[in-house]
């Protein structure tokens, strides 16, 4: 059973390709992904960057967001040199049971979808 010419490869089946490529073919993707002349002969560094940029175009395809968001990440880190902890939500989830015993009592709490507590 053929494929249709007019579908591409899979990421993955490009990437495993690499390898078999001459090296025009890499540095003709290169020019085409990353833009100008290969920094290096490293073929091995070239296939790297180029599958590297080949999954970058797919995945942006699907959560350009996350992409961005990652990329401010980095330039956060290079600018700083220290990682930005991520704000977190301590607060329990909705839904959970707070239990305490107290002076014999045991007292109930539930977090409501609103973020509130009922007491019981």
């Amino acid at each position: 059973m053929s494929t249709s010419l007019s579908t591409p490869p899979s990421v993955a089946a490009q990437i495993a390709r690499l390898p078999e490529l001459p090296m025009a073919e890499i540095r003709a993707l290169w020019q085409k992904l990353v833009g100008g002349d290969t920094p290096t002969h490293n073929r091995q560094f070239l296939e790297r960057r180029i599958a590297y940029r080949l999954q970058e175009a797919e995945f942006r395809k699907i959560d350009a967001n996350l992409l961005d968001r990652n990329q401010r990440r980095i330039e956060s880190l290079v600018e700083t040199g220290k990682v930005k902890k991520r704000d977190r939500d301590h607060r329990p989830v909705a839904g959970t049971v707070l239990t305490r015993e107290y002076k014999g009592v045991s007292h109930r709490v539930v977090v409501t979808p609103d973020g509130q507590y009922n007491f019981q």
